[in-house]
């Protein structure tokens, strides 16, 4: 018997009959005699329409009381998820319980909208798993030290599950989401698109750092951090399959580089169109200059991503570098206000239709040549290279917004994921 950790997506839970298929499936795996936690997403749509409400009384507040009610108000989305689940299974002949983030607890840092995980009390989940019961947890939210609810931010659920996974030892973490795996890159752009059967957790982590929203990034580095095992399923396959096909299916993203994996050279094709370009003209070229621009932008718990610096002339430089585009007005405002006039910098400039493409492959490692190649097939598509950025295992460039689907499927092409090979 095996402690396993099932995570279902908003899309999973976005009605009472797939709500009912969700239990259906769950029940079946624990009469095969596992111990099963749940850990489910608000219903499709729900924590959109609770955000605009707030949005609706509050347009443009920023205080730090203000996210501590949309932290509130957005728990209660998979609050409700959580209890219909309960009564699904119970509707099933399987006892359950559901539970509230605070109530495990998962304990997080007080940073509201964004908060990370610290540490999880099983405690009172293993206690009812060893009475035989379903054990349901809220995705995407927990408790801070001062007793507030917190949530984790987009995606969070996944993190949650993750962490539950991690906490409790589970076997494996099974994500099930409305596709049925992760592919060489998005099918409703190239529809040549292949689902991977395994990944390697670096290049997963890669892909979701670099736009694949297959899964958040925060869930696979807990993943890779607490070795736990995770596979990314359909929850539209019937609840009926049989179990061990089911335990199979997806992709496995698995933390040994087989013989297979090495053979390819790009194993995907992520791109991120929330980007936003912020450029910083003619600051001062001397030590300190970075810190003083960035440590600002950290400071406001800004995410930064591709960061580039031009040639120092006649003693001044351009300083470049890319924010989430939800934060853009945000970061133009605070350099503008903050930083420029103590650096004594000439202007502040952005670009918010940008986007960002990147090849992945732990292949990159071993094979010269896989950067240029990307360069000069964008090249040949007219396609201008903004900035770059590289890693072992990828390589990112900043394109005009308006020529990522071209982008991608020229390269998918070019790197011939298109082949069976590749998957």
């Amino acid at each position: 018997m095996a402690l396993i950790v099932h995570k279902y997506g908003g899309t999973s839970m976005g009605s009472t009959e797939r709500i009912r298929n969700v239990a259906k499936r769950v029940a079946k795996w624990a009469r095969a005699g596992h111990q099963m936690v749940v850990v489910p997403s608000a219903m499709s749509g729900e924590t959109n329409r609770l955000l605009g409400l707030a949005k609706e009384l509050a347009p443009s507040r920023a205080s730090s009381a203000y996210h501590r009610e949309l932290d509130m108000l957005a728990s209660t989305g998979e609050q409700a998820s959580s209890a219909l689940l309960a009564i699904a299974l119970q509707a099933e002949g399987m006892e359950s319980v559901s539970y509230a983030g605070w109530q495990v607890p998962i304990r997080t840092d007080s940073s509201y909208t964004k908060a990370r995980i610290e540490s999880i009390d099983d405690q009172r989940v293993r206690a009812d798993l060893a009475a035989g019961k379903v054990v349901i947890v809220t995705g995407f939210q927990g408790i801070d030290e001062h007793g507030h609810i917190t949530t984790l931010g987009r995606g969070g659920s996944d993190t949650s599950a993750v962490a539950v996974a991690a906490a409790m030892k589970a076997a494996e973490c099974l994500i099930y989401t409305d596709v049925d795996g992760v592919y060489t890159t998005d099918p409703r752009v190239v529809a040549e698109a292949r689902r991977l059967h395994t990944v390697s957790f670096e290049e997963m982590l890669e892909m979701a750092s670099l736009g694949s929203k297959v899964l958040q990034i925060r869930s696979v580095e807990f993943a890779g951090k607490y070795k736990v095992p995770l596979r990314v399923l359909s929850s539209f396959t019937p609840w009926d399959i049989d179990i061990d096909e089911e335990a199979r299916s997806g992709t496995l993203i698995t933390f040994e580089e087989d013989e297979k994996m090495e053979q390819a050279v790009v194993s995907g094709i992520a791109f991120n169109r929330d980007e936003a370009k912020i450029s910083v003209l003619g600051v001062p070229d001397k030590p300190g200059i970075a810190y003083q621009i960035l440590g600002a932008v950290a400071d406001a718990n800004i995410e930064v991503d591709v960061i580039i610096q031009n040639l120092s002339k006649d003693g001044k430089t351009d300083f470049s570098f890319t924010v989430n585009r939800g934060d853009y007005a945000r970061t133009i405002d605070l350099l503008k206000e903050k930083v420029l006039p103590a650096l004594g910098a000439e202007d502040v400039v952005g670009d918010a239709k940008i986007c960002k493409v990147s090849i992945v492959g732990i292949g990159m490692r071993s094979h010269v040549g896989v950067a240029s190649k990307m360069f000069r097939v964008l090249s040949e598509e007219g396609i201008n290279i903004q900035m770059i950025s590289t890693s072992e295992i990828k390589t990112s460039v900043v394109i005009d917004e308006k020529y990522v689907e071209l982008a991608v499927r020229t390269l998918h092409k070019a790197f011939e994921l298109d082949q069976p090979s590749a998957a």
